[in-house]
């Protein structure tokens, strides 16, 4: 028996072209199949590459709708504008809106044929008396009862005039062209603090 037999765990030297001679290097193991599969990433990578550009594009398209869509309404909007009208608006229309008052809006709508101001405000007992003074009347030209505000006229603008349940009263100032014409329409609820609907129309 030889030495190599009588040693059997003893390494066998490598070879000449360095290669073990049991098949594997003197490296280590390559057990494994070395490193794994990036397939998966490379999947990833793609799709994303894909979604994400369609959507920004989705989202491009939305907003470019709805910016659409609200430029649509803002230009169609009838809502009212909270504050004062102008003093060239209230000169012209003839609405001294009392000072301190609360609650004040307006819409003004124009056209070739007419030219309308609508404007809302709350005032007190003296506020009314100066605002019905100033344009030529008085508190007794109110008709208890009545509301001059038409259906059409109140649509446009929201409001709930002539609602049952509440204590109305109203009143029509007519005047000659070019002088507007204003339909007075007040709710005493709050008979300390009347809201007062005013809409004053003008014939150029």
């Amino acid at each position: 028996m030889t030495a190599a037999e009588q040693r059997p765990g003893a390494p066998m030297p490598p070879a000449a072209d360095g290669r073990h001679p049991e098949g594997s290097t003197s490296g280590g193991s390559t057990s494994g199949g070395g490193r794994p599969s990036r397939r998966w990433l490379k999947a990833v990578i793609v799709f994303l590459l894909i979604v994400i550009p369609a959507g920004y594009l989705v989202i491009s398209a939305i907003q470019s709708r709805n910016g659409g869509q609200e430029k649509a309404e803002a230009a169609s909007a009838k809502g009212l504008s909270a504050g004062y009208p102008t003093r060239v608006q209230r000169r012209i229309y003839d609405v001294p809106v009392p000072p301190y008052s609360k609650k004040v809006a307006f819409y003004e709508t124009n056209s070739w044929k007419i030219s309308s101001l609508y404007v809302q405000f709350v005032t007190d007992r003296d506020g009314l008396d100066s605002f019905l003074h100033r344009i030529g009347t008085g508190r007794s030209a109110l008709d208890k009862g009545k509301v001059t505000i038409t259906g059409d006229q109140a649509k446009k603008v929201g409001w709930q005039v002539g609602e049952a349940g509440h204590d109305w009263a109203g009143m029509e100032l007519k005047q000659k062209d070019p002088q507007p014409k204003l339909r007075i329409t007040v709710k005493f609820d709050n008979p300390a603090h009347p809201k007062v609907y005013v809409v004053s129309t003008v014939t150029p």
